[in-house]
């Protein structure tokens, strides 16, 4: 349908009349903010969109047990959100991320498609503001909304893949156990070490990020709904937080609960930073990983070469044959953007004025892409890179037997300025350091290689 042919019906706010096109379930607040903000294109996540419906339903059902709406109205209105919370109706939400900074338009949009859906249900008219957000307010509902959606996406999208991710670095090093390479400081040759002690250190990473993210779980639990308008809970049942949050909990299976204090979690989006932060640490760690894969993959015969990653496609329009690491590359574009979005977040967190944060439909789409962007990262990482790298040991094996470095397990023998002369001919000579340690310390040679053996100075002691 055109713009020149879209059909409209009139609906009203306490604004006054506004055009809607007639297909659309939102209503006049929702239309104000398409016209006010058309700033970028980006909507808001379908993750936060969940986490409205979700809201919305456990709002309803609550007034509905505690007499404060007729019993018919919240079942329609808790059904209808219930539809939301699906993503049955995720077209339906329009507006730009760039709104007003509580996410009032958001709100509303949620609300207005909730009573049309449920008047469509009932046959008669169930009101925007007074039935759907009673007990509510959009400077509590956001922040409720934001905490919600980003701890059901950890639950169910970012710590499974990472558990993965890190079964499948485990898996691979159990695999290498005893493949013995050379070690790398400052990107030179450094004494030895394991593949699976290399893994090892992967593993770790992924397993303290996990940790991080379940350290800030308790503070992310707590939701700031019944605080209402500034955080004394005015228009709303004292028990009505509680009991939402009781309602959310049995939903999703997680604990939820009101904030210990609704002044703060109106206020304030400290949990919401010190989450992306988090994130940014995870990040860090993942563009690690990948651009460690990237230099072992490097090559191959001008790299290091130590691995092969998965070919998956041509690697240049130009240089026939050429394959490139694109996972991993992929990966590091990820980090880059989650460590962006931190920043983004970290502004957007000191703007709590008085009593209320006025950036959070920002926060909102930052944390969850991050969150989202990082699951991804650590699946494709997983599954595509690392699950089906090929090590060449023989490689290995023959860069490892001209290092150098080796020398360092002489030390307590013939001290370290006599390693450097041993070491410095070495490199200069491009001959084996057992060769020129023979000829420069008068050490028996089966002396010489059991202290030089690269695969005993891997577990020293």
């Amino acid at each position: 349908m055109t713009a020149e042919t879209q059909v409209y019906r009139i609906e009203q706010d306490s604004f006054g009349e506004m055009s809607v096109p007639a297909e659309a379930l939102w209503g006049a607040q929702t239309q104000r903010a398409v016209d006010n903000f058309p700033v970028s294109g980006l909507r808001m996540p379908p993750g936060f969109i969940r986490a409205l419906g979700l809201i919305k339903a456990g709002a309803a059902e609550v007034n509905g047990a505690l007499g404060l709406l007729p019993k018919s109205v919240a079942l329609a209105i808790a059904r209808a959100a219930q539809e939301v919370a699906d993503g049955a109706h995720d077209a339906q939400f329009p507006v730009d991320v760039f709104q007003t900074g509580s996410g009032t338009s958001s709100n509303m949009n949620a609300n207005e498609v909730i009573a049309r859906l449920a008047s469509q249900r009932l046959r008669r008219s169930v009101h925007a503001n007074d039935q759907v957000n009673f007990g509510q307010s959009s400077n509590d509902v956001i922040p409720t909304a934001i905490h919600v959606a980003a701890a059901l996406a950890l639950q169910q999208s970012l710590k499974p893949a990472l558990k993965r991710l890190q079964q499948t670095i485990e898996a691979r090093a159990r695999e290498f156990k005893g493949v013995t390479k050379t070690g790398r400081t400052h990107l030179m040759d450094a004494m030895p070490l394991r593949l699976d002690q290399e893994l090892s250190g992967w593993a770790q990473q992924i397993r303290h990020a996990l940790a991080r993210l379940d350290a800030v779980q308790p503070r992310l639990l707590q939701l700031a709904l019944g605080g209402t308008a500034v955080g004394t809970g005015v228009n709303a049942d004292p028990r009505f937080g509680p009991r939402v949050a009781a309602a959310l909990a049995r939903r999703s299976g997680l604990r939820f609960r009101v904030a210990d204090n609704y002044f703060e979690a109106l206020s304030a989006q400290d949990t919401a930073a010190e989450l992306s932060g988090q994130l940014k640490v995870l990040a860090c760690a993942l563009m690690k990983i990948g651009n460690d894969l990237r230099w072992m993959n490097s090559g191959p015969l001008a790299g290091l070469g130590e691995i092969e990653l998965p070919a998956l496609q041509p690697g240049s329009s130009i240089m026939p044959g050429k394959v490139n690491p694109v996972i991993p590359e992929a990966v590091c574009m990820v980090c880059a953007k989650i460590i962006g979005n931190d920043a983004a977040i970290t502004v957007a967190a000191q703007s709590g004025n008085f009593q209320l944060n006025v950036m959070l439909p920002l926060i909102a789409h930052e944390l969850l892409q991050s969150i989202e962007l990082a699951a991804s990262a650590a699946q494709l990482l997983a599954e595509r890179a690392i699950a089906g790298l090929r090590v060449r040991r023989e490689h290995l094996r023959e860069a490892l037997s001209r290092n150098p470095i080796l020398i360092t397990a002489l030390n307590a023998r013939i001290g370290y300025e006599k390693g450097a002369e041993i070491a410095k001919q070495a490199y200069r000579e491009n001959r084996p350091i057992l060769e020129v340690a023979v000829e420069a310390t008068g050490l028996p040679r089966a002396e010489l290689a059991r202290l030089l053996d690269p695969k005993r100075l891997t577990q020293p002691g």
